[in-house]
């Protein structure tokens, strides 16, 4: 089986243009290439295209990279990502610093629910962190002192605007371009034979190994929460992604004695509603389908008309939060062991995992 490729998120691609414009700003030359650093302590060399250096009392530049999204199907595979950088002398400290601004083809959110304020640019927090390390790093191998300049960052995708009507921005209220996302800075291929294969090769080791109780998660921050608080040896885990059916199908086929389900609230609630591949491509988590499920579960028939006009899944949980439902957020993770148990014929945990990694309920 060919393995495949890995690639580089979209806010991996703007870090790196970020600092090829950043060193053409400061030094007055064109860089072929910029290398940054990756969350997990990596680095990465990009190479750079349509570098320019402009005439001017400011030090303007902008390059671009081609985003190589590896083997897998993104909608933003060979985009342009570009980043402008205007450097000039800041007044005080205060005035001092690194802006991040969205540009041509990047989205600016208009609804709440997301990790992002209204009215600002889609840049998630990841790729921000990313794009201002990128640029300190610019100015701290040219030996510049950032603190005394303002440095404003502009990102932009040409092609974003285009590329956004193949996405579920407009939905989410993210209008006229493309979100600048990622959390490692990898794009992982999400090939369904190259990955429902990696995961039962996953589970011929994890009982070759004498595992008997296995750990299915959405993501790396799911695992990482169970690694933390159940000490489970490393074979155990399984990042079986969206494939839920197929790897709750497979755990029972290898006869492991009990299963662990660890994901985060959307990735539970579409677990609860008997849905068996969580990915958006096979259908975006309805919120006013949710809520409806919701209502029906609810032990005390619960009215949750506040929960109506929600955004996203995330909006949905941060309303019940506020409301201080924890019954209902208790009864779809007991939903979801219900589905977990049914499909597999296993006993099972489920752990409701937050965006930081901590446990919120485990049933």
């Amino acid at each position: 089986m060919k393995r495949l490729r890995s690639g580089y998120t979209t806010g991996a691609c703007a870090a790196a243009a970020a600092k090829g414009a950043a060193i053409a700003a400061i030094s007055g030359e064109l860089p072929l290439s910029s290398e940054i650093p990756f969350p997990d302590g990596r680095r990465v060399q990009f190479p750079l295209i349509r570098c320019h250096l402009d005439d001017g009392a400011n030090s303007t530049a902008r390059c671009s990279v081609i985003k190589d999204a590896g083997d897998d199907p993104d909608v933003t595979n060979g985009a342009e990502v570009s980043a402008e950088v205007i450097v000039t002398e800041a007044e005080d400290l205060r005035t001092a610093g690194i802006a991040i601004i969205g540009g041509t083809g990047v989205g600016r959110v208009t609804k709440p629910g997301l990790a992002l304020p209204v009215g600002s640019p889609a840049i998630n927090p990841v790729p921000l962190a990313m794009i201002n390390e990128a640029v300190e790093e610019a100015f701290l191998e040219l030996g510049r002192d950032i603190r005394s300049c303002r440095v404003q960052v502009t990102v932009s995708i040409p092609e974003g605007e285009r590329l956004a009507r193949y996405t579920l921005n407009s939905r989410l209220g993210i209008v006229g371009g493309l979100s600048v996302l990622g959390t490692t800075g990898i794009v992982v291929p999400v090939s369904s034979a190259a990955w429902t294969a990696t995961i039962s090769a996953s589970m011929d080791v994890a009982k070759e190994m004498g595992v008997r109780e296995i750990v299915l998660s959405t993501g790396r921050t799911s695992e990482r929460a169970v690694e933390a608080y159940c000490r489970f040896p490393e074979e155990a885990y399984v990042m079986m992604g969206d494939y839920l059916e197929f790897s709750l199908q497979e755990a029972a086929g290898h006869r492991f004695e009990r299963i662990h389900l660890a994901g985060m609230w959307a990735k539970i609630v579409k677990a609860a509603m008997n849905i068996p591949q969580t990915h958006v491509r096979h259908g975006a988590l309805d919120p006013e389908q949710a809520i409806s499920f919701l209502e029906r579960i609810s032990a005390r028939k619960l009215d949750l008309q506040y929960l109506r006009g929600a955004n996203s899944a995330r909006e949905i949980y941060e309303r019940l939060d506020r409301h201080g439902e924890t019954e209902v957020i208790s009864r779809v993770c007991l939903a979801a062991l219900d589905y977990c148990q049914a499909v597999s014929g296993l006993p099972a945990t489920v752990y409701l995992v937050q965006a930081n990694g901590r446990i919120i309920l485990t049933v």
